[in-house]
């Protein structure tokens, strides 16, 4: 599995004791963080710096990618997305935790979208759209902050030629009759 924009790798001490794990992050000083936490824990990842636009890996590399609270700060979504689907294996899946306006409007989650994310500098995005246009089929569960914050499971299709595009999601090709 690979985790991309980790910080200070708390999440990565949860998993790279049960699976092999891979992690990236830009700034170099959280390499630094994270290590220490997964020495301090008795662990191990393979951790290196880079670019979420230009990640260090071959196509089809992990089963699994994690992404949480970072997306909404990358300049490029559609680049990042693309990486990040790049990377995963077909049959694959993205879990990716971060803002979004809630599916019923409420005033509270909208408030806290809009007057605590977006001023902290959060670039806030349809993320269904997004990662739908690098051809994964997307799932959108609001997990807390009154709708605000959502979890994201995203997966590559098997086969791409399995894919076909509807209005706002991909989805399985439907069956000739």
């Amino acid at each position: 599995m690979l985790e991309v924009s980790f910080g200070t790798g708390w999440l990565l001490t949860r998993y790279a004791g049960r699976f092999r794990t891979d992690g990236v992050d830009l700034n170099p000083a959280m390499l630094d963080v994270a290590r220490r936490n997964l020495d301090r824990a008795g662990l191990f990842a393979d951790l290196r710096q880079g670019d979420v636009e230009h990640l260090p890996y071959p196509d089809a590399t992990f089963d699994t990618v994690v992404n949480t609270m970072a997306f909404t700060g990358y300049p490029d979504a559609a680049a990042a997305a693309s990486e990040l689907a790049r990377v995963l294996k077909p049959g694959g899946r993205l879990v990716l935790v971060d803002i979004g306006y809630p599916a019923d409007g409420n005033r509270v989650g909208t408030a806290l979208v809009n007057r605590v994310w977006k001023p902290l500098g959060d670039l806030v995005r349809d993320m269904p759209v997004v990662l739908s246009g690098v051809g994964l089929e997307v799932r959108d569960d609001e997990v807390g902050g009154w709708g605000s914050v959502h979890r994201y499971l995203a997966t590559k299709p098997a086969r791409l030629d399995d894919v076909v595009e509807s209005d706002r999601t991909v989805g399985p090709r439907p069956k000739d009759e």
